[in-house]
């Protein structure tokens, strides 16, 4: 970010007494709240940092380390004294006290913008370092960042920076924002499309490599008739041959090939009928597994539809849940697992899903369905009675990318899982629900 924008923003800053709440949001994120109105993050990522207003990601991921237990510590309900443009240079000092139960504390939050020296620093009255986002030490920097020790400044720029005035720094900083995440949201959906489009081509190639159904079920036939012709023809077989002529039962002549391993020509019929059923358990294994793979296809193509569609970075995080090593149970295949607000919203890939969803889902969960038409269900896994609009709104609108291509306004019907009723496969009737209208696209 330019000096001069940040000589700008901290003097605009001035106008503000109180920080509410400051805390970290992402790994380098810093989100302090002066007031209803002013909700500010602070980039601190090396290369990329800047200061921005906007609804951005959600606290999705709470931190605990020494940095954010000081930060809280030091500046939740704290008054700010002073907020400076520091040495000359591209860092912002927020000055504040905190009043305890003896005495009050003067910290200070030192954010510096410095390309590779970008930090968050805090530091004591006497600018002595308490804790920092980033602790660097002597021998790869020509300045340290160690806890205790007394902070120097960074060496000043060689150069007189120029004036780029702002005609509305709250709107320029809005503006960072909506540029920002424009940025974010195309790199993710360029990333995540790359990965669904090479989970497809890797279904659609195992799916092209499947024998032909047809085939073997007229094997199994042709197998089946032969066994047939050999039981009506016994007498005319001789033992060990390989082959033999017989009478069709419409009088034509037969020529048959004989498995090898009988000694017996009705050993011989039973070779050829166990062949025809294991062609035929072939075939039917072959059937299942195309349809597994056509459904994962779709799958797939709705998925990356929905990513393309996507208005916003969280929409994204929300289709690409972070996997957790804590847990051991095993997810099937023909699940997708998503996580909103810290609720788990399960949605059948398959008819297969579908009945595992109703199968195992619980009384109180809560299951969803487009009205009137075919979908993919969906559970919400809680004992709430009660759930958050948003919530039953993201999962409704799952539900809906997940179930059709059209863009368009959905009705999705949602109930208490003890209310559905399964009839066959996942075939369900369901009363007392209600209903929620979702537009897609």
């Amino acid at each position: 970010m330019r000096f001069s924008y940040l000589k700008q923003i901290s003097a605009y800053m001035e106008r503000f007494t109180h920080i509410t709440v400051g805390y970290r949001f992402s790994d380098t994120a810093i989100r302090l709240i002066f007031d209803r109105e002013n909700s500010w993050n602070f980039e601190m990522q090396r290369g990329n940092a800047t200061i921005y207003i906007g609804e951005s990601s959600n606290r999705g991921k709470f931190y605990q380390a020494p940095f954010d237990v000081l930060l809280a510590k030091r500046f939740n309900r704290s008054s700010i004294q002073s907020v400076q443009l520091h040495n000359n240079d591209k860092i912002i000092r927020i000055t504040v006290s905190t009043s305890g139960s003896y005495k009050s504390e003067t910290t200070i939050l030192q954010l510096e913008f410095t390309g590779k020296h970008t930090n968050a620093i805090i530091l004591d009255k006497d600018e002595i370092v308490l804790e920092a986002l980033r602790h660097i030490d002597e021998e790869v920097s020509t300045r340290s960042v160690r806890v205790g020790q007394k902070l120097s400044n960074i060496p000043s720029p060689p150069y007189q920076p120029q004036d780029y005035p702002l005609d509305d720094v709250r709107e320029f900083l809005i503006e960072e924002f909506r540029h920002r995440n424009e940025e974010k949201l195309q790199r993710l959906k360029n990333e995540k499309i790359i990965l669904l489009h090479k989970r497809l081509a890797q279904l659609q190639k195992h799916l092209d490599a499947l024998e032909n159904e047809s085939s073997l079920m007229e094997e199994s036939q042709r197998l089946q008739h032969s066994g047939h012709l050999v039981l009506a023809n016994l007498e005319m077989i001789k033992p060990y041959e390989k082959k033999v002529e017989l009478p069709d039962f419409d009088g034509t002549l037969t020529q048959i090939e004989l498995p090898s391993g009988y000694t017996t020509p009705s050993g011989c019929a039973e070779g050829l009928f166990r062949r025809s059923k294991k062609a035929k358990q072939k075939a039917n294994g072959l059937h299942q597994e195309r349809y597994n793979l056509e459904a994962k296809i779709r799958h797939h193509e709705l998925f990356i539809q929905t990513v393309v569609d996507a208005k916003t970075p969280e929409e994204i995080a929300l289709l690409f849940p972070a996997k957790t090593g804590g847990s051991k149970l095993k997810t099937s295949d023909s699940i997708a697992e998503f996580w909103i607000e810290g609720v788990k919203v399960s949605l059948g890939k398959s008819e297969k899903g579908n009945i595992e969803l109703l199968k195992n889902a619980k009384a109180r969960d809560i299951w969803m369905h487009l009205k009137d038409r075919p979908s993919a269900h969906v559970v919400i896994t809680t004992d709430k009675q009660q759930l958050p609009d948003r919530l039953l709104e993201a999962a409704a609108k799952i539900c809906v990318d997940f179930s059709v291509f059209e863009k368009g306004r959905y009705l999705v019907d949602y109930t208490p899982r003890r209310e559905v009723k399964i009839q066959e496969g996942a075939n369900v009737l369901y009363t007392n629900y209600n209903t929620l209208s979702i537009t897609k696209g």
